[in-house]
């Protein structure tokens, strides 16, 4: 529809204002399709009571659980996991190709920068903390008593100890 020379639009009823009202249609309508077709994508709902724990991936030290909520840590795309620690937990050294963004669920979790774990140098999140670690920075966590943490990240997922013979699965295959 265009506007007349005079600033005014056409008046209802006549040709030009039908070709408008059906161009509108026509143009809503397909943003409609357009915007439902990509918003459609599903939901993940998990509540508390139905996380489901297994096993944390060998490349982490033995006793962590994990709890993959939305994803595959091993493909491409959204991931959000939580891993669960006992007490006296550590892992040393490490870093991932991908930013990694870590919120304190329950408990405490201490983590710190550096090529060594080094608990001196380390901080302490409580339940609600967060950090978000870039990729490729090195960092290390421990714990004193057993925390829930959440991770969220775009997959795949990796983790690369900065001294290799900290690597869980080196060890295991040296026995």
């Amino acid at each position: 529809m265009s506007i007349k020379r005079d600033g005014s639009y056409p008046r209802a009823g006549s040709l030009m204002a039908k070709k408008y009202v059906v161009s509108l249609a026509l143009a809503l309508g397909l943003t409609f399709t357009i915007a439902t077709t990509f918003a459609q994508s599903p939901h993940t709902l998990v509540p508390a009571d139905k996380v489901q724990w297994g096993p944390a991936p060998p490349v982490l030290p033995a006793g962590a659980q994990i709890s993959v909520l939305e994803g595959n840590p091993s493909e491409k795309g959204a991931v959000t996991l939580r891993l669960r620690f006992p007490a006296s937990y550590s892992i040393p050294a490490h870093w991932h190709s991908m930013t990694e963004r870590v919120t304190v669920l329950s408990g405490t979790f201490h983590v710190g920068m550096g090529d060594k774990l080094d608990r001196l140098a380390s901080q302490t999140l409580e339940a609600g903390g967060f950090v978000s670690l870039p990729a490729s920075m090195r960092h290390f966590a421990w714990t004193a008593t057993p925390p829930v943490v959440q991770i969220n990240l775009e997959g795949p997922f990796d983790l690369f100890y900065v001294n290799p013979a900290d690597d869980p699965q080196k060890r295991q295959t040296a026995r």
